[in-house]
């Protein structure tokens, strides 16, 4: 039973993809479900799809579909006529879909030969309902945890007090409380009154910078995370391609990412010199 009524079809969807790249990478595995004006029961279609590129470990990790369940699939050529009948002319619902997954249905869409337009639909999107309505502001945060409203907001020293509220209103809340991660894993107890324990808990291991612009991969090795570059070994390759580290050497990028480049060259160097490069 769906809680609005309805003018006009409108299709929740998901895709599951080989990585977040919404030009690059492509869709593995895509749920839909129809309601109908009129109809009580809605339609739902679930495809498996032959992406024709390589998965990303980290998006493999993320869903679980690896090259195995999908190497006999149709392709989206192959899918794309019933797909886009499905779908027909609904508005489009789902979660961060504004942002990924109907840009991404776009696109492959595009590169089978099919116009979807969305100019004429009506987009509904779940988590900017969540954000906007459960904004993630200090104000609200201390609301939130500590039922008060902020005196002199913006003023550096009543938002440290502010922080301060916040910090113990979560140790207060959450005392004893498990946390299931992205991947539906509990992790029992994660929020203690131990800042080591703190620590380890909200910092992101695959963050190398403060910019996002570099990461860890799944080996530890620093990768470049933006760009065509993506995922590639930032020694090796701005050892062997000198513009490109000139590039970034001479660009906008933070002096934390300009010197973690220089002394990933200079070790990659060092490496080939010891022959394990």
């Amino acid at each position: 039973m769906l809680g609005v009524e309805l003018e006009n079809d409108l299709v929740f969807f998901d895709i599951e993809a080989t990585g977040l790249n919404i030009i690059r990478d492509k869709i593995l595995q895509i749920a839909l479900i129809k309601y109908s004006p009129g109809k009580e029961e809605p339609q739902e279609l679930e495809l498996l799809i032959n992406p024709g590129v390589p998965i990303s470990q980290e998006a493999f990790e993320v869903h679980g579909i690896g090259p195995e369940q999908v190497r006999n699939k149709p392709t989206f050529a192959q899918v794309a006529q019933q797909l886009f009948d499905f779908i027909g002319g609904a508005d489009l619902a789902g979660y961060n879909s504004n942002r990924f997954d109907v840009p991404m249905l776009m696109e492959e869409f595009g590169n089978a030969g099919f116009e979807f337009d969305i100019s004429k639909r009506r987009l509904l999107d779940m988590q900017r309902i969540f954000y906007k309505m459960e904004p993630r502001t200090l104000r609200a945060a201390l609301r939130f945890y500590k039922g008060k409203e902020i005196e002199n907001a913006h003023d550096a020293m009543a938002d440290v007090r502010a922080t301060i509220d916040v910090f113990n209103g979560q140790l207060d809340m959450y005392e004893n409380k498990e946390w299931i991660d992205h991947e539906g894993f509990s992790h029992p107890n994660p929020v203690v009154r131990s800042v080591n324990a703190l620590h380890e808990f909200t910092h992101d291991a695959t963050a190398a910078d403060a910019t996002r612009r570099l990461k860890y991969d799944k080996d530890g090795n620093l990768v470049f995370n933006f760009g065509q570059k993506a995922g590639e070994l930032v020694g090796k390759t701005l050892y062997h391609d000198r513009n490109y580290l000139n590039w970034m050497l001479n660009k906008d990028f933070s002096s934390q990412v300009k010197q973690m480049i220089k002394q990933e060259v200079l070790k990659y160097q060092t490496e080939l010199k010891n022959g394990k490069g």
